[in-house]
């Protein structure tokens, strides 16, 4: 049947389609697609959405949503653009799945053949016209976006099963397996309840730009899971397909996707960092607001039935914070100005949902007795609840007032008193308290424990800034600002110091009463005070301003002395901070983490510094330019070995460290999906409990945009930080660190030889990557480098990993692993490296993490970017080359872990590889021959090849789950 436009406007009834499904079977075109849009209509919604699932097929109810879905997709694409288009979408994935299924290049027997249809693949992607190209690539792009929704979906549903009977699913890496194993293997319930009850995950949300999806696609993407999740609640009632809620569904799920298709993907302009932060903080007003609570009423739950304990009100085992509007490293669009209205905004909006809140709260708590402490109070009022709460929605409402006329004012100012707003969360705290002590005491515990509970929960996570706000900035713009300082007291220039009298100067000036500046001074003086110099001050000026818990840590990037953490101390100071902000050091080259250790030792030994930090400190560490700089082996194994010995140093200071994790979405800046065994697999002894990571771009969304998967996350982080501080945990032996400073050296020495000894890298990097174009496109506030003449060594990590993902090449996360394996597994000492694998967890995961990478890559789809997008021979035969590199790692990789195949026991990564690879590969072929046009062209400003190559981008970062 051919989908006409006749064919379209006769399409079969639900209950049709219902007869002709029973009788023939559906063909998911998720798995093993008889095409990439089925022929159907919209009708078939009905059977796929709420039909029985197969008995013991738990993936049945997942193809039937998948083939809809796509089914309508299909239908619209016709109904838009025509059969012709729809036929050459057909045959792409056709010639695609054929060379899939023909080996892909990598059988010998059918190499000819696959070669064949391959050619075939790239030959008819360059006959397209730009308008088709485009078309088809949303095509692709958004039937991949809808398996993503689909998968997101049925993961829930699939652990919905689990959690029959209990509040989080017995699994390994949840806390309703976590607690019970501990149990069982002889930890006391006492034991197991205080560390729980005092440790903490804080995630920190960045607005790093790897989030490539525009925001109303993303909240479109959250409209089709709803319709999923309702669409299981029929299915769970059994109700018949005809009915009209059936068929509601069946409509609403046809307008969405045509909504979608019809919606401009592509950001138009680049986003300010105010965007990205209101971006960010959605993601706490839409989800989190609720799914915090919800999950800690679970985890409550599980504590009761398990260990018999209630957890108590004021735990925190789960916070957010936010660099969106703080982080300025290397980015000028993030200005003092910029800081200080995301901080306002970020109050204002808390204030509004805390009044939403206590609005509800009010009709709930009509009851009339109450406690003494709440009559001397609210005196001999009638309802002495709603008295207090219509004091408190006053006042919060005064808040948000207060916050919102300082956004519109230039000069940041209210008409109203800041007594009279709540600045300081514990005043708001002690007067919920009140209440929940009220209730308590006069026999109301069930309303006590109802939704006050859950905003005395979303006060201790969220305070009244919704996040907390770190500062970055990187410790050269702080020694400028100490530079002018001393040239302008007559004092000399600071840089040109050595360490000690830097360090002996800034105690000096730490213990002295006397500010060394006037506040606003260095606007006078443009000749000491450089712009960069005055920008530094003003944000110290605004940090000074800021209530108390507006604010999280102060990091500093590119840090590599005592005297970088030491002089933001003493900048806080002169600025007049009352309560300065933690100092957190970010190391993150090779170099850096191995001088870690020295540069903390140095900062513990000197009093005044000592003395300033109350026994605790913060230390960031830097995945992503750590691997950037010497390959992703050397990188692991030096932030293992700097974290042991800091903690070690920590010890014998009587400081207590908590290690702040800089890591990325992708493998290559230190990212894991596996975020359970990954937290275990940290060096013992450095986590005790407290455990900060950043979450990033992509990640926020598809960890946190839907309700059921944020509070999953939540529990994965909890069960995870729990278990690690009570595992006994395998150490490494002295063979097996000898074992890992070769590696490390061997694997060094090898990225390196490429990456930077290598003078054909940077004219192939830049040739065969989209990496020119990535800067060009409206996906984050930030410049792609910090130094706009720099060359890669100046590139940030995310650019750099997202280039090479593109190409499905992942160079950054496997380059020099495979020379390291491969001579030690061909020498005496291989059974030892086997040993460590089997043995050794943190080794193990590290190498398992590889080689899930290694097989989601694709060397001849690297090799096609090469043959249509590299001209210098001398760079066409370093490609060659490093191809070579990947197949020879792929082949140490398989020989340690034992595997005939990569990541073969990973059964979902397998199923999900065999069903996207065929549309990512068409995405990669038509963004070569996208990159190609648009190179060639004289028009940079080309509306559909810019639009093209973003949508390529979007469609292989969906289909390959991230971009950088």
């Amino acid at each position: 049947m051919k989908h006409t436009s006749a064919a379209l406007a006769s399409r079969p009834t639900t209950f049709a389609v219902r007869a002709l499904s029973s009788a023939g079977g559906v063909h998911s075109s998720f798995a093993e697609p008889g095409s990439l849009f089925a022929e159907s209509g919209p009708g078939v919604l009905a059977e796929s959405l709420t039909a029985p699932s197969g008995a013991g097929d738990k993936d049945a109810p997942l193809r039937a949503d998948v083939r809809t879905m796509g089914s309508l997709l299909g239908h619209i694409i016709q109904e838009h653009h025509g059969e012709e288009i729809f036929e050459k979408i057909e045959g792409l994935r056709g010639l695609a799945k054929s060379w899939r299924e023909t080996g892909a290049g990598r059988v010998p027997e059918t190499a000819e053949e696959a070669d064949k249809y391959f050619q075939e693949l790239a030959d008819a992607c360059a006959k397209l016209s730009n308008d088709e190209m485009l078309i088809i690539s949303r095509a692709f792009s958004h039937f991949l976006a809808i398996a993503n929704a689909a998968e997101g979906h049925h993961r829930m549903r699939v652990l919905k099963k689990d959690t029959t009977f209990e509040a989080l699913p017995e699994r390994y890496d949840s806390c309703g397996g976590v607690l019970k194993s501990l149990m069982e293997e002889g930890h006391s319930a006492d034991k197991i309840f205080g560390a729980l009850s005092t440790q903490q995950v804080e995630l920190v949300l960045t607005a790093h730009p790897t989030e490539v999806n525009r925001r109303t696609i993303l909240e479109k993407q959250r409209r089709v899971q709803g319709i999923l999740t309702q669409a299981d609640g029929l299915r769970e009632k059994n109700l018949p397909s005809t009915g009209f809620a059936q068929r509601e569904l069946d409509r609403a799920m046809e307008r969405e996707i045509a909504s979608i298709w019809q919606t401009d993907e592509v950001s138009r302009i680049k986003p300010t960092p105010q965007n990205e932060a209101e971006r960010g903080t959605l993601v706490v007003e839409t989800v989190l607001w609720e799914a915090l609570p919800n999950f800690l009423r679970k985890l409550n739950s599980m504590t009761e039935s398990t260990l018999g304990k209630s957890l108590p009100l004021d735990a925190t085992p789960i916070k957010f914070s936010s660099w969106m509007g703080g982080d300025r490293d290397g980015n000028p669009n993030v200005t003092p100005e910029v800081t200080r209205e995301v901080l306002m905004k970020q109050r204002a909006q808390a204030a509004s949902l805390f009044f939403r809140d206590l609005k509800r709260l009010y009709s709930e708590l009509s009851i009339l007795e109450c406690s003494g402490e709440l009559r001397a109070v609210v005196g001999d009022a009638k309802e002495p609840y709603r008295a207090l709460l219509s004091k408190m929605l006053d006042k919060m409402n005064r808040t948000q007032m207060w916050a919102e006329e300082q956004l519109k004012s230039a000069h940041h100012t209210s008409q109203i008193d800041v007594e009279e707003v709540y600045t300081d969360r514990k005043e708001f705290m002690d007067e919920l308290m009140v209440i929940h002590r009220s209730l308590c005491e006069t026999g109301n515990e069930v309303e006590a424990d109802g939704f006050l509970t859950d905003i005395i929960r979303n006060v201790s996570a969220f305070g009244l800034n919704m996040v907390t706000l770190d500062i970055r900035q990187e410790s050269t713009r702080h020694e400028e600002a100490i530079d002018a300082i001393t040239r302008f007291l007559g004092l000399g220039s600071f840089s040109q110091w050595d360490e000690d009298t830097r360090l002996a100067w800034l105690e000096q000036q730490l213990a002295s009463p006397r500010p060394l500046l006037r506040p606003g001074v260095w606007h006078e003086y443009p000749e000491i005070f450089s712009p960069t110099c005055v920008d530094t001050l003003e944000t110290f000026a605004v940090i000074a301003e800021q209530h108390e818990g507006s604010l999280g840590a102060y990091v500093i990037s590119q840090c590599t002395s005592a005297s970088d953490i030491y002089s933001v101390l003493v900048l806080q100071k002169d600025a007049g901070v009352k309560k300065p902000l933690r100092v957190a050091p970010l190391f993150e080259t090779l170099d850096d983490l191995n001088g870690a250790p020295d540069t903390m030792k140095k900062l513990f030994s000197l009093p005044g510094y000592k003395g300033a930090i109350n026994g605790k400190h913060e230390i960031m560490i830097g995945y992503s330019d750590s691997a950037k700089d010497a390959g992703r082996l050397a990188a692991s194994w030096a932030q293992y070995e700097t974290q042991e010995k800091l903690a070690k140093i920590g010890r014998e200071a009587g400081v207590d460290l908590t290690f702040f994790h800089g890591k990325g979405g992708t493998v290559g800046r230190g990212g894991n999906p596996q975020t359970f065994l990954a937290i275990l697999a940290h060096a013992p002894d450095t986590i005790n409990g407290k455990f900060r990571v950043t979450e990033q771009g992509e990640m926020i969304n598809q960890n946190f945009g839907y309700h059921d998967r944020a509070q999953r996350t939540m529990d994965i982080y909890t069960a995870a930080v729990l278990a690690e501080k009570l595992t006994e945990h395998v150490r490494p032996s002295e063979e097996w660190r000898g074992m890992m400073k070769t590696l490390s050296d061997v694997s060094c020495e090898a990225y390196r030889r490429v990456v930077r000894g290598d003078e054909r890298f940077v004219p192939y990097f830049r040739s065969a990557t989209p990496e020119l174009e990535f800067a060009n496109l409206n996906i984050g506030s930030r410049p792609a480098k910090r130094n706009p003449k720099g060359g890669v060594e100046s590139l940030r990590a995310i650019p750099w990993n997202f280039s090479w993902t593109q190409t499905r090449l992942n160079l950054p996360t496997w380059l020099g692993v495979g020379e390291a394996f491969g001579s030690i597994l061909s020498s005496k000492d291989g059974d030892v490296l086997r040993e460590m694998y089997q043995k050794w967890p943190s080794f193990r995961t590290t190498v398992d993490m590889v080689e899930m990478v290694l097989a989601k890559s694709e060397p001849k789809i690297a090799s096609h970017y090469d043959a249509m997008l590299v001209s210098d021979d001398m760079a066409k035969e370093l490609g060659s080359e490093i191809r070579k590199l990947h197949l020879q790692t792929e082949d140490a990789v398989l020989d340690l872990s034992g595997h005939t195949k990569l990541s073969e026991h990973n059964h979902i990564l397998q199923r999900l590889l065999q069903v996207r690879n065929p549309y990512v590969d068409v995405l990669n072929c038509l963004q070569a021959e996208t990159l190609k046009r648009y190179r060639a062209s004289d028009d940079k400003e080309d509306k559909v090849l810019k639009d093209c190559l973003l949508t390529t981008i979007t469609g292989v970062a969906n289909g390959m789950g991230n971009t950088g």
